[in-house]
């Protein structure tokens, strides 16, 4: 799924102090001067699905995706009148925009070469590209898919934004920008851009693109002191997508890049005078293991998941090891507080399918796996990655123009207005398979039948002894009292624990009792412009889920994550 909010969740959180918006040129460069201003801060932050949450029976650690923070502040009267903003983040399970990104962005913004946002800029609706424009931009993780297809959509709708810096994990400058060559530049997400610029390509790129070397995790980010103040007095806009999307990563090093690592990042924040947003984004499962429709606000202080679900055991149990919730919280709420006495908080959700069941789709359509643990009647929330980014670049633009002192949470989800059923996820993915099979290394189609779903892990376990047994041509070779000789039985035993494994990670999306809300998210759909909604919708009531999943995600996958293998072309 995909949620985001305004202070949105995945686990870290964004903030961004909007000082008075900077003002623009018709050429989309700043003014070497900013006029002065008052400032109301206000935050946001924001939770994406797709990563890891550890659960704790009080919290949740995230290991996933993420979730982002905006601030902005008020502006001048003058300034007040050219600059909007607004917020959104996404989400995990989607493959590269869609699977098919030059397909998501011809369905959004016209092919009509390189044009300044000036000329196609609306003046009615939040006013997403008025107030974009120029901006500077800080974002970290930035070889992440989610941060990959933001930059593609902000310079693609947005040429004349300002310099974008990326925070680069690398040991040098020359090493970061081979990262941001190969892992960027090259990527296929960027082919529109490619194609739009042609020779110029990665001229144009390299003028807006600025790789950094640092680490969210050091002190400072691990930047040299003359290129942070570089980039403090040039950032209007910090976008945190840092995460350790590991699903089981050992608790202390999910902490030190989830949450100390946000933690960081809002403290150099606070040395950017022209901080006008802080976005964080992460996954909305950071909610923790939660029943029932989850509205869109923030924890307050004492909140507690074990308490809400009367599990006294699992708090009591929990609370002897683990990170308390009120803890995370207070790391956020000091960080924040230390902006401004005044802010508004934002909390941003955000899913998608990307990481999550993608492996399992692919196992399943190689005939590696007939039957998976799984609520067949539960729900599998995800969203689109171009929708998460449409979103939150709605929420940036529309939250840094009202500077309100309000927490408000937007969870761009689809479990709740366009459910997709884990038993009719099923029934999709083996009619895709049986009309486009994988083919066998002997050029053979593969035949997949129904995928079987268990509630059980025992029953589960039987169907994959008989299943691995079968597959593996061992029926014929049992000794008379039924057993596989010791060889046979420590392959399938093997086998069997993979597969076990893999359900144990994913039993805390497969069983999820929580249904994300996401009243927020169409309310911001309201104040859009029929132009906007064009270029930057997230309308996930409108998915058809057999459209997207047969023909755009899983041909998405075995394109650009199989590369084709295994098809009747290859």
């Amino acid at each position: 799924m995909g949620s985001f909010s305004l202070s949105s969740l995945p686990p870290p959180s964004l903030l961004l102090r909007t000082n008075k918006v900077v003002k623009i040129s018709s050429g989309g460069h700043r003014w070497p001067r900013r006029r002065k201003s008052c400032t109301t801060t206000s935050f946001v932050f924001c939770q994406g699905g797709g990563g890891k949450t550890i659960r704790s029976g009080i919290g949740s650690v995230f290991g996933g995706r993420k979730s982002a923070w905006v601030t902005p502040t008020t502006a001048t009267n003058q300034e007040q009148q050219s600059s909007s903003a607004f917020v959104m983040d996404a989400s995990s399970l989607v493959l590269a925009a869609n699977g098919q990104p030059e397909i998501a962005v011809k369905d959004l913004v016209p092919y009509s070469g390189p044009t300044s946002s000036s000329l196609v800029e609306t003046h009615d609706g939040i006013g997403i590209v008025r107030y974009l424009r120029g901006k500077g931009f800080f974002i970290t993780g930035a070889t992440g898919f989610l941060a990959k297809v933001l930059i593609e959509k902000i310079i693609r709708t947005m040429p004349d934004v300002g310099k974008i810096y990326l925070l680069i994990k690398a040991k040098n400058k020359d090493a970061a920008m081979a990262r941001l060559k190969t892992e960027i530049l090259n990527a296929e997400l960027f082919k529109t851009l490619r194609q739009t610029y042609g020779k110029s390509f990665q001229t144009f790129m390299l003028s807006k693109l600025v790789p950094v070397v640092g680490d969210v995790c050091e002190s400072n980010l691990g930047l040299e002191q003359e290129l942070a103040d570089l980039i403090a007095d040039d950032v209007d806009i910090i976008v945190n997508s840092a995460a350790n999307t590991t699903f089981d990563e050992r608790y202390d090093i999910a902490i030190d890049i989830n949450t100390r690592g946000p933690s960081n990042l809002m403290s150099f924040a606070k040395s950017c005078q022209n901080l006008k947003l802080f976005l964080q984004v992460s996954t909305a499962y950071v909610n923790g293991h939660r029943q029932g429709r989850i509205m869109e606000r923030a924890f307050d202080m004492g909140d507690c998941i074990a308490r809400e679900n009367n599990n006294s055991l699992v708090y009591e149990a929990a609370s002897r090891f683990t990170l308390d919730i009120e803890d995370e919280v207070k790391l956020v709420i000091d960080s924040k507080e230390a902006f401004h006495p005044n802010e508004m908080a934002i909390k941003m959700r955000e899913l998608g399918l990307e990481r999550m069941m993608d492996p399992i789709v692919l196992y399943y359509g190689k005939g590696q796996l007939t039957g998976f643990l799984v609520d067949p009647n539960g729900v599998l929330d995800v969203v689109p990655a171009d929708m998460v980014v449409n979103a939150t670049l709605a929420a940036i633009a529309k939250h840094g123009m009202e500077k309100k002192p309000e927490i408000n949470v937007y969870q761009i989800a689809s479990s709740v207005v366009n459910p997709l059923i884990f038993k009719d996820l099923a029934t999709l993915l083996y009619e895709h398979y049986n009309s486009s099979p994988y083919m066998d290394s002997n050029g053979m189609p593969i035949t997949v039948p129904l995928m079987k779903l268990f509630s059980s892990m025992d029953d589960f376990s039987d169907h994959l002894w008989r299943d691995v047994i079968q597959r593996n041509g061992l029926t014929a070779i049992t000794s008379s009292d039924g057993k596989l000789s010791q060889k046979h039985e420590f392959i399938c035993r093997k086998s069997v624990e993979q597969v076990k494994y893999l359900a144990n990670i994913y039993e805390p999306y497969t069983f999820y009792g929580g249904r994300f809300d996401n009243s927020n998210g169409e309310r911001l759909m309201e104040v859009m412009s029929e132009s906007e909604k064009r270029r930057f919708g997230f309308d996930v009531g409108s998915i058809d889920w057999r459209e997207y999943i047969t023909n755009v995600h899983v041909p998405g996958l075995r394109r650009h994550v199989m590369k084709g293998r295994g098809t009747s072309s290859s």
